[in-house]
């Protein structure tokens, strides 16, 4: 029986400081992070148990040094988010989630949230300025950031099987993860217009890096939850605009690892050589390359992905019944051409937009083209080419605005997700210190107490409200709890 796959995602925002050449980004993202409004928000970050260099391949009695971020700006928020700066970024985590639909929620409030942060720093710098973030993955000048997705896996799979058949999967995903990119980086061949943004800069099979040589399988073990669990960190994925987009994205992925822990994904799917095949697929946009399979013969990515739908659906028991509907209709559109899914992908949106500058004479090298593109990922309404399509209903929706304004504040409800926003929201003059697995309270006696919270499926709101509600202060909560340390 497969484990519920909990879902959060990470989202590396490209930052920019209009008409100041010489910005520096580090200290632009501290001031957007720093620019939330609320200062109770500011709880420090606990590294304590975290092992970013724990690696699937190796033995758990190995010994790895935390990778500690030593950023003061730092924000968790009372929908269990986390809003913080990595590696020049702001960064914005989301709770974790067990719907799909839930995923792309949260993952869609954590632009909201950094778009008003970004414009509340920009009330900050002299005037002309203006502090500008994008959701996308690269600034066209050979550097990549990244849109992280995690999924929990149960610990008793082998990971030998999932480096067997994953790659196949995120290599021909990409007609359906990707956000589109003008020309090619990286050294890689060069095009006019390609389906991902991250495909050139995926560089071996499998590896632990994140930041260089970029692995189609990243075996980071780190699963912040009990040993039951697996966190999958997939890092080759685009950050996505679309609503529908970011539900058939990280739904089919849960309903992929479904299949796979239940012993239902075939073995002779496995690419030749997938990090070419990754390369060839963004490039394809007649989606119509044969891609070498190891095993002899050859498949696209489109076939390889309705045979990972039917497998999908196979052993699917209604939990992913609305992501197959549109992954489904996503697949039969596509096989029509990148036109008739421009109004659910970003890079068939942006490739329209594209298309019309190239009928009126711009040549696909003009800088012109590499702006509009950037434009499209701006995360202001009243600028990004995004927002704009949605607005005159070009871009289908899965959500309304309230819905998203509640979700930056709102935890979801079946997770402990609910018990970190909910105490962020109710206790937070008492709360020292956060991190996904674990609160840590100052309630004025000698030493801190750490609640720890190693199951993700447990802090609910079915099973902690009564508990968190009833608490007049930090300090009963704790005692309420018991078991802390």
């Amino acid at each position: 029986m497969p484990v519920p796959k909990v879902i959060g995602t990470e989202t590396e925002f490209g930052i920019n400081v209009r008409n100041d050449p010489d910005f520096n980004p580090s200290l632009a993202s501290s001031l957007v992070v720093n620019s939330l409004v609320d200062p109770r928000l500011r709880v420090g970050w606990s590294y304590d148990g975290e092992s970013p260099r724990r690696d699937a391949r190796r033995p758990f009695t190995e010994a790895f040094a935390p990778d500690v971020d030593g950023s003061a700006a730092n924000v968790v928020l009372t929908n269990g988010a986390r809003f913080y700066v990595d590696h020049a970024h702001p960064e914005y985590s989301s709770p974790e989630t067990l719907d799909p639909l839930d995923a792309a929620l949260y993952d869609k409030a954590g632009e909201l949230i950094a778009h008003r942060a970004a414009a509340s720093a920009t009330r900050l710098l002299a005037d002309g300025q203006r502090l500008a973030l994008y959701k996308d993955n690269s600034d066209g000048k050979g550097a990549s950031y990244g849109a992280h997705e995690n999924i929990l896996l149960d610990r008793s799979l082998p990971f030998g099987r999932v480096i067997a058949t994953l790659p196949t999967f995120l290599v021909s995903r990409q007609i359906i993860s990707g956000s589109g990119k003008v020309g090619a980086e990286n050294g890689r061949s060069a095009t006019r217009f390609q389906i991902t943004q991250r495909a050139d800069h995926i560089e071996e099979l499998v590896g632990l890096e994140t930041t260089l040589r970029r692995p189609l399988v990243n075996t980071r073990d780190e699963p912040h939850a009990d040993e039951r669990y697996r966190r999958l960190h997939v890092i080759v994925g685009d950050a996505t605009m679309s609503e529908v987009q970011s539900l058939v994205k990280l739904g089919s992925l849960a309903a992929f690892l479904a299949a796979l822990e239940a012993d239902g994904i075939d073995d002779d799917l496995a690419l030749a050589n997938p990090v070419e095949a990754a390369w060839a697929v963004s490039r394809d946009l007649e989606m119509s390359t044969p891609l070498p399979l190891a095993g002899g013969g050859h498949a696209t990515a489109i076939e390889l992905q309705w045979r990972y739908l039917e497998l999908a659906e196979k052993h699917d028991e209604g939990r992913y019944a609305t992501v197959i509907a549109e992954w489904e209709g996503l697949l039969a559109d596509l096989e029509v051409g990148p036109e008739r899914v421009a109004d659910r992908l970003d890079w068939a949106a942006k490739l329209g937009l594209l298309e019309q500058y190239a009928a009126r004479g711009v040549s696909w090298d003009d800088p012109k083209m590499a702006a509009v593109s950037l434009q499209y990922h701006d995360l202001d309404p009243a600028l990004g080419l995004h927002h704009r399509l949605v607005a005159r209903g070009m871009l289908r929706r899965l959500f309304t605005d309230d819905q998203v304004d509640a979700a930056t504040r709102e935890p979801p409800t079946d997770t402990r997700a609910w018990f970190r926003g909910r105490c962020v929201e109710r206790f937070a003059d008492a709360l020292v210190a956060a991190n996904w697995d674990s609160l840590v309270f100052d309630v004025g006696g000698e030493r801190l107490q750490r609640v720890p919270m190693m199951d993700p499926l447990r802090g609910t709101e079915a099973l902690t409200a009564d508990l968190v509600e009833a608490a007049a202060d930090a300090e009963s909560l704790v005692n309420a709890l018991g078991g802390t340390r």
